[in-house]
């Protein structure tokens, strides 16, 4: 820790003390892949793992995000703090992202006990922002009790939010072909809890036996019965929000009083926590040691134009590294 910064403590000082502000620059930083962000994660990590992390994924179109707005004020009225970071596509201009959850959730981005951010993927496939992981620990280190990850909405590539979530909740919707969609692409997997937003549509009762019957058939190892919830986020007053929060504490408190199981998830994030870490390290290295200044590019046209094979090139640069002292 010698080489931490006093600024950078104090950064993480600021965030303990629960200062949004402080939240919003840490985040910034880790997005940004900023020099100061991994010594502002190893100081802020031994105050984490206390939040309640929920994700909801789900095809386009299901309304994900007037569902994490309702869902969200289920947790404030209940006097919780709750973060929300909301995946969005990425601008192929400034590749930041573009759909603004402050504008679709309007009531919330200005309460005090409401932190919103808006993540762009930047080209990661998986549903999460590269830095959505380091964003919820920092939340969480910020003292908000509940936090809810909404993903980008790209269909079999949502099952990356088991990396973050403690609960997960896949949202379908009746009468759009979604929910098969969603269905073949194994998103039944991922889910421990399955909404049917828009409820009042038609096609709600086909859509519920579709995925009862399904459930029936894909039994979970730790035993969990996965229950189906119906809302309606845009109605007033929202339909279906309180019993979805119900599901989703019942999951919890089913972890809860199955310690292993509990134990067992836990060690799955951390571990592919770890694996992302040490890769998206080794990627960096390769790059600073073998692929900058227009070596890739050359690299690239070599097999372009069949000089060699992208697998030869591999091994070589990969027993380059190892044989290095460094």
């Amino acid at each position: 820790m010698s080489s931490t910064t006093p600024s950078t403590v104090a950064l993480a000082e600021a965030i303990l003390a629960r200062s949004p502000r402080a939240v919003a620059r840490g985040i910034s930083l880790v997005e940004n892949d900023a020099p100061e962000a991994t010594d502002l994660l190893k100081l802020i990590f031994p105050h984490t793992g206390h939040s309640r992390v929920i994700g909801l994924t789900g095809a386009p179109g299901a309304g994900k995000s007037s569902l994490t707005d309702k869902l969200a004020q289920v947790y404030v009225d209940r006097g919780q703090r709750v973060g929300i970071v909301a995946v969005d596509p990425s601008s192929p201009f400034s590749g930041g992202a573009i759909l603004g959850d402050r504008i679709r959730m309007p009531k919330l981005a200005t309460h005090p006990q409401v932190f919103i951010r808006s993540m762009a993927t930047r080209g990661n496939l998986g549903g999460l922002a590269r830095a959505t992981t380091e964003a919820v620990l920092l939340l969480d280190a910020a003292g908000y009790e509940v936090i809810i990850v909404e993903t980008v909405g790209v269909g079999q590539d949502e099952v990356d939010i088991v990396k973050t979530a403690d609960v997960t909740a896949v949202v379908v919707v009746p009468g759009m072909g979604d929910d098969v969609q969603s269905i073949k692409a194994g998103i039944m997997e991922i889910g421990d809890v399955f909404v049917i937003n828009k409820a009042d549509r038609e096609g709600v009762e086909r859509t519920q036996m579709e995925l009862e019957a399904l459930l029936e058939l894909a039994a979970r190892p730790d035993g969990w019965q996965p229950p189906i919830v119906r809302t309606i986020a845009t109605a007033t007053p929202p339909v279906g929000l309180d019993a979805l929060a119900t599901a989703l504490d019942s999951y919890l408190t089913f972890v809860a009083e199955h310690p292993e199981v509990r134990a067992e998830r836990r060690r799955r994030i951390l571990e592919r926590r770890l694996l992302e870490l040490i890769r998206d390290r080794l990627l960096r290295h390769v790059w600073q040691r073998e692929l900058h200044d227009g070596k890739l590019e050359a690299a690239v046209q070599r097999i372009v134009n069949r000089e060699t094979d992208p697998y030869t090139l591999a091994d070589d640069i990969v027993r380059r590294l190892t044989a290095s002292p460094a």
